[in-house]
């Protein structure tokens, strides 16, 4: 049987200690601070992040260099017999893009997962591809099921500032200034490729029902042919941990058939949380394999 080895980006929100126990590998995500290259997980962590955000310094996302990308492929490699790679989504960065081209050099033995997802949706993907290595399916079987399945995934975001979006080019100063003065919330969606906006909300508590009215109405249509016991909801956050275990209880209330230990709670992806910063809350419903 083939041996298969699962790899993901720190955008999956899987930390180090998390890959050590789920049994996978994490490619550090790079980011430029003051012209200082750090890395997710390394030298860079979570309440880092956001105290160096919070203050204004400068920061931009990038991409793993090829030589982080293929060392750790050559040193997986060296114990297993091929490698699933599960990048985040190819709309939000380039880095999938870059591995696809890299893995033509592995005569198959690199399978590159495009599968247009983030944060808690793409951490659910790698649990799927791990549980289809552990049945005996193959590193290209693993990537035709998830590519296949891709768009089986929502997130809705609820942006508490405007500052970052303003400050990434997202709206212009003057859009800005009066969603500040009106104290606009607006709600993002992640659904396949990008993030887009979804809808505008004048408070956080009407923030946070249109954002569950959009994950029924996701249940209801897009996906109703899955039963409950495939249908995972998940909460992520930026910096808002003790309102992220506020909305799970919001989150239960409106769907009961689920407990607050089914709904996981997680930070959401660094890459993301650069361009819309603290306060956000966010919640995703995704299809398990």
């Amino acid at each position: 049987m083939e041996k298969v080895a699962i790899i993901t980006d720190s955008n999956s929100g899987i930390t180090n200690e998390e890959a050590k126990e789920m049994g996978v590998f994490v490619l550090p995500m790079p980011f430029m601070i003051d012209d200082e290259e750090y890395y997710e997980g390394i030298n860079l962590n979570v309440e880092q992040f956001f105290e160096l955000l919070k203050s204004d310094r400068k920061i931009s996302t990038s991409q793993p260099s090829v030589a982080h990308v293929t060392d750790l492929w050559k040193k997986v490699l060296e114990e297993y017999d091929s490698i699933v790679h599960i990048p985040m989504s190819s709309g939000l960065s380039s880095s999938c893009q870059t591995a696809l081209m890299l893995a033509d050099d592995y005569d198959g033995k690199v399978q590159v997962v495009n599968n247009q997802r983030i944060s808690v949706t793409q951490k659910q993907s790698v649990k799927d591809a791990l549980m289809f290595a552990r049945e005996g399916k193959s590193a290209k079987e693993i990537k035709e099921i998830l590519e296949r399945d891709k768009f089986q995934s929502s997130i809705y975001i609820m942006v508490d500032t405007l500052t970052y979006l303003k400050r990434g080019g997202r709206l212009t100063p003057a859009v800005a200034a009066i969603g500040t003065l009106l104290r606009i919330k607006p709600v993002l969606q992640i659904q396949g490729e990008k993030l887009d906006s979804f809808a505008m909300a004048r408070t956080v508590k009407q923030a946070k029902s249109v954002m569950i009215n959009a994950i029924k109405a996701d249940i209801e249509n897009r996906f109703a042919e899955f039963p409950r016991e495939k249908r995972i909801i998940a909460i992520a956050h930026t910096d808002n941990l003790e309102a992220a275990k506020e909305f799970r209880k919001e989150i239960v209330e409106a769907f009961p058939d689920y407990t607050e230990d089914e709904i996981e709670i997680n930070d959401l992806s660094l890459s993301v949380s650069c361009h819309i910063g603290p306060g956000a809350l966010a919640v995703a419903c995704s299809i398990k394999e």
